[in-house]
């Protein structure tokens, strides 16, 4: 009688749960948390998770646009993984020495590129779109899958995590980072609530890199905009001001002199 009794009380909670769901206008699986993927990066003891996305539609620019599934990164790439990159971490001190692979990674700054922010935890910020571009194909070289940039609509779609988009700008606090809350500064990652799919600090902190073709697009909003710069239709191109202070000429293709804004997320095809 008692398991019969327990049984019954687990059947009304999930239809108390089932109900509250249709209430919300969500499917089942929305409920579910989302999956996630763990990825190594090897030969260090760097770790960053991966949330799948599923397959749907995102409406963008009054158009309603199919998308395949794919992985996407629950965070901004942070500073503990894009040093391994730009310092050559991965290569032996003697390696190193020699120059390998030095035309394949970011020039040295002239000033810490971290800006004094934070480092460890904090999102990696100043990068170039081709940088960003590089950084993708060694990522996958290193672990064997097919990294890459989101395209415009797949970073759109993440960012809607199947809904309208629309915002509640008086709790943008609340998920983002930005002009009114963001001190002039990025932020450790992850500190804000995420997305229904998981995805932390879409919006704000620092702005991250899509392709819209052949060119670049900083999606989401940063640590410098204001609130209704700030949102999943939020898109800038590259601008001269980015590179104001840098002094080489012409300008330098790996770092953003006055970019601090600008990051990356990652996408895994397979």
């Amino acid at each position: 009688m008692k398991g019969h009794t327990n049984s019954m009380r687990k059947t009304l909670k999930l239809s108390a749960l089932a109900g509250f769901v249709a209430s919300l206008g969500l499917c089942a699986a929305a409920a579910d948390k989302p999956e996630v993927v763990t990825e190594s990066i090897p030969g260090t003891t760097v770790k960053f998770d991966l949330i799948k996305v599923p397959a749907g539609k995102v409406t963008i620019d009054g158009k309603e646009v199919e998308v395949k599934p794919f992985a996407i990164g629950k965070t901004e790439v942070t500073w503990d993984e894009y040093d391994i990159y730009w310092q050559r971490l991965d290569l032996t001190p003697e390696q190193v020495k020699s120059g390998q692979d030095a035309e394949n990674r970011p020039s040295k700054p002239y000033a810490p590129p971290d800006r004094g922010f934070g480092h460890n935890g904090w999102p990696a910020g100043s990068i170039c779109f081709a940088e960003a571009q590089k950084y993708v194909k060694w990522l996958s070289k290193k672990t064997g899958h097919k990294y890459r940039l989101p395209t415009e609509t797949e970073w759109t779609y993440a960012a809607k995590a199947g809904g309208d988009g629309k915002i509640d700008k008086s709790k943008l606090e609340d998920i983002a980072h930005y002009a009114k809350n963001g001190e002039d500064k990025t932020h450790k990652v992850g500190e804000k609530a995420p997305n229904a799919w998981g995805l932390f600090d879409v919006f704000g902190n620092v702005a991250e890199w899509a392709t819209r073709g052949n060119v670049g697009v900083a999606c989401g909003g940063s640590f410098q905009d204001e609130a209704e710069d700030v949102g999943p239709d939020s898109k800038a191109e590259y601008v001269p001001a980015w590179q104001r202070d840098d002094p080489q000429d012409p300008k330098g293709k790996s770092w953003l002199s006055n970019g601090a804004h600008i990051g990356i997320r990652v996408v895994r095809e397979d």
